[in-house]
Parts: structure tokens; C-alpha cells; sequence
């Protein structure tokens, strides 16, 4: 079994990851200033460890037989800060690889979410890997939503940003944002996978300048009555034809562009209907996409999270740790393409030499794990000081996704040129990886839009840089 971590504390749903450290924990680890453990975790059954990703270390002066590290040796505090780290990283890679690997490609091609698996993630403990315990949530921090992301796209990234959508898009908005009603009734259903959610901002002809969106919602007695059209929805539908369970629904509730108001709108609700499947996408396939309509779509007054008129300081908190997510998967991308080149090039022979023996082969290779380290490095650092609970790292959010979410592109451009023709077909994987990850510089914020905002916020600050 991979996991039995969500083992009922006071119900089925109150459970959490946190108890996968306890057998690799030590007294000095509990004592360091970085470390955050929780008492009174139960004990879990230990997890299998599953093979670290290996890449040839550099050669020294000295000696070129030196046995390579293994990655997760270099530079462990940086990735893995704690071993709570390390042992949710272990679990979760354990399950991409037995599970989410082998059924990537079918559900890729027939365009299909895999919802048995997405539940599963629930099991485990992951929807709701940064909520507060007593809904039902892990307590844990940005580092690990990283790890987690990180961890799945470097198998199947559409299966990823399906629990992007739903976890932090959903579950981690609405656990920072809403009042204690709304975590109550709507997480633990959530954070137990039994419903499906997302959370619905860019419109037809709204996406990067998402103050300009025309939904409205106008307050009647006890209910908001919701008009307009969202688009490009993750989670929109499940199936192709209803849509998901909850969504979070940003609507104009003013006449300023800042009168951004967010509400809760569920499935069934009168006037809430799927618009229609996106289909026939580029790259992450498995993952639905959907437009969504709200037509006269009338939803009680308690539904509102937050304060009328103030949720763009919901969205810009919540954009924050979209981006280091998003950047997360590229490296997951870019680890895996990484992999992949480096096995083809080395059981490959041409001319009656090994492949990776070419001088533009070894430069493919090799500026891609330079790339991918640097910014396993910027994405590590980033979350780290990423507080969930305010704004505040806008400008390194917005640095990491434009730097991995290209970075992410071209190592799986090059990836398919090492495999040549084999990279260009879906039996091995890098066509699937290059199509997902072009997503990456476009959804979450545009890389010109992350252009515009890095050179905006450091203006204010020309003298030094942070």
C-alpha cells in the first residue's frame, strides 16, 4: 500500500500527511528552527521509497569514476527542507509512478479525466495539503504543495492541473478566505475528494486583464443574482456533461474595476449551467476544460466569501502560490524530459558511437539539467518565504512561473530532438510532455503579463534589488 495516512483521528476526513515524518523524524531535526512538526500525529505505516531521479554528477580533476549523486543528495535542504518534506515527496512519487504513470497516455488521448485516481488523491491526504487540520487537511506549507506538483506532472501533467485547480485554486482560497460557515460545510467534502471543484475567473473575452471582467453579481434581499459566462475552466465538467461540484466565482459586484466580489456556487443551483467542453486542446488533454454560464443564477447572501467588493486581494493572495504551483509542474516536466534524453541517449548508438558521445547532444542535455536545477532552486527559495495567509511575494511568483514555464517548454523541445522521431510520438512521452507544458506560459498569467508585472514591481525599488 502506498499509503495509510489518513487514519480517522475524530472523523473519516480530519486526517493528515504530517504523520508520514514521524518514523524518520529525529530530536535534532524537531529542535531546528525550520523544522514545524506537529504533536500528537498518529503513526502511519512506513512508505516504500521509490527510486530517486539520478543524473551524472560533475566530474572532478581528481577522478572521473566518482559514483553520481543522486539529485535529491544535492543540495537536500533545499528541496526536501525537513524530512516531513522527504517523506511526502517519497509517498507521492511512489503513487505517480505505480498509478498515475501507467494511465497518462490512454486518458490523454481519449480526452478524459480520470476521476476514480483524482479521488484517490483525497485518500492520500493531498487535496487538501495546506488546509488546517480540523477541516479535514494536512497543515502543511507552500513547500509542500511544491513537492506535490512537482511530483505528479513529471507524469502527467493534465492529471496535475486537475488537482492544481481543485486544491489551491479551491480548497486553499477558500480555507484563507472564507468564514468559518463555509470551511466547515464546504472543505472536508472537498479535501476528501468526494466532490470535485474549481474556480472560475477569466470570460470569453477576459483573460489577462481579469479586472475587466463583465460577470456581475447584484444583491437582491438575501441572494446575489450572478449573469454572465466563464471560460477555460479546469474542473468545469468531469464528465463532458455537468459540470463539477463547487466552484469559487469572481463576479463584478461595483462600477470600479476593484468591486471584485468571490462567491460559492454549486452544482444544481438554478440558472448555473455548463456552457460547453473545450475540446480537441493541444496539450492537457486529460484535464476537462469548460466554459461556464450563469444565467439569472441566484445563490444566498452567505455564499459570498469575504467582504462585497473586496476580492481582489483574495485573487492577487491566491495568484501567488497559482504561479509557484504552475512553476512546480514545469519542473516536473522538465525533470522528466531531463530523464528521458539522457536514457535515450545513452542506450542509443549512431555511427558506431553512443548518442550522448555528440557534442550537441552532451549541450541538449546538459543546458537542460542546468536549466531545470536553476530553477529547482528559484522555485524552492520562492516557496519557502511564501506566506499562504498573505500577499506579499508577488514579484518572485511571477519570476518563477515566466522563468520554469519556459525553461519547462524548451527542455521538452530539446527532449524531442535527442529522441529524434521516437520524440515525436506518444508512446514516449516528450510530444505529450512539450504539449503540456507550452500551457504553462500562457494559463496563470501570460509570460508578457509576467513581463509587465516583474518590471512594474521592481520600478519601486530601482535602487537594489530585494
Amino acid at each position: 500500500m502506498f499509503c495509510a495516512l489518513r487514519q480517522p483521528v475524530m472523523r473519516p476526513a480530519q486526517t493528515t500527511l504530517r504523520v508520514a515524518a514521524a518514523r524518520l523524524a529525529t530530536s535534532r531535526l524537531r529542535a531546528a528552527p525550520w523544522c514545524s512538526f506537529r504533536n500528537g500525529s498518529s503513526m502511519a505505516q512506513e512508505q516504500a521509497s521509490s527510486p530517486s531521479f539520478s543524473m551524472p554528477a560533475a566530474a572532478s580533476a581528481e577522478s572521473t569514476s566518482q559514483v553520481p549523486a543522486p539529485v535529491e543528495d544535492l543540495g537536500g535542504t533545499i528541496f526536501s527542507p525537513t524530512e516531513e518534506h522527504q517523506a511526502l515527496r517519497e509517498m507521492v512519487r511512489s503513487f505517480a509512478e505505480a498509478e498515475v504513470e501507467p494511465q497518462a497516455i490512454d486518458f490523454n488521448r481519449e480526452e478524459k479525466m480520470n476521476l476514480p485516481l483524482f479521488r484517490k488523491l483525497g485518500e492520500l491526504g493531498l487535496l487538501g495539503v495546506t488546509v488546517p487540520e480540523e477541516y479535514g487537511g494536512s497543515g502543511m506549507d507552500a513547500t509542500a504543495a511544491v513537492i506535490v506538483h512537482e511530483e505528479l506532472a513529471a507524469v502527467d501533467p493534465a492529471f496535475c492541473l486537475a488537482y492544481l485547480a481543485h486544491s489551491m485554486l479551491f480548497v486553499n482560497n477558500l480555507a484563507q478566505n472564507g468564514n468559518e460557515a463555509q470551511k466547515q460545510k464546504w472543505l472536508p467534502s472537498a479535501v476528501d475528494g468526494s466532490k470535485v471543484c474549481g474556480m472560475c475567473m477569466s470570460e470569453p473575452a477576459v483573460g489577462t486583464d481579469v479586472l475587466g471582467m463583465k460577470t456581475t453579481a447584484t444583491r437582491e434581499g438575501d441572494e446575489y443574482v450572478i449573469n454572465g459566462a466563464k471560460m477555460w475552466i479546469t474542473n468545469g465538467t468531469v464528465d463532458g456533461k455537468e459540470t463539477g461540484d463547487a466552484y469559487l466565482v469572481y463576479a463584478r459586484t461595483g462600477n470600479t474595476s476593484r468591486d471584485i466580489s468571490l462567491f460559492l456556487v454549486e452544482k444544481g443551483t438554478k440558472g448555473f449551467s455548463l456552457g460547453q467542453k473545450i475540446q480537441d486542446k493541444c496539450g492537457m488533454r486529460a484535464s476537462m476544460t469548460a466554459e461556464l454560464v450563469f444565467q439569472d443564477c441566484r445563490v444566498p447572501a452567505s455564499n459570498l466569501v469575504g467582504q462585497e467588493g473586496k476580492a481582489a486581494l483574495c485573487m492577487m493572495r491566491n495568484l501567488e502560490i497559482e504561479r509557484v504551483a504552475l512553476a512546480s509542474m514545469s519542473l516536473g516536466i522538465a525533470r522528466r524530459c531531463v530523464e528521458e534524453m539522457n536514457r535515450y541517449a545513452k542506450d542509443r548508438k549512431a555511427f558506431g558511437s553512443q548518442l550522448n558521445s555528440f557534442g550537441q547532444i552532451q549541450r541538449f542535455i546538459a543546458e537542460s539539467y542546468a536549466e531545470y536545477q536553476a530553477g529547482r532552486s528559484y522555485v524552492y527559495q520562492t516557496a519557502k518565504h511564501l506566506n499562504l495567509e498573505s500577499v506579499g511575494n508577488g514579484l518572485d511568483a511571477d519570476g518563477v512561473k515566466l522563468y520554469c514555464g519556459h525553461m519547462g517548454k524548451m527542455v521538452a523541445d530539446r527532449a524531442i530532438q535527442v529522441l529524434g522521431g521516437y520524440g515525436y510520438v506518444g508512446e514516449y512521452n516528450v510530444e505529450r510532455l512539450w504539449r503540456d507544458a507550452k500551457l504553462l506560459e500562457i494559463g496563470g498569467g501570460t509570460n508578457e503579463a509576467h513581463h509587465k508585472n516583474i518590471v512594474r514591481d521592481l520600478s519601486r525599488q530601482v535602487d537594489k534589488l530585494p
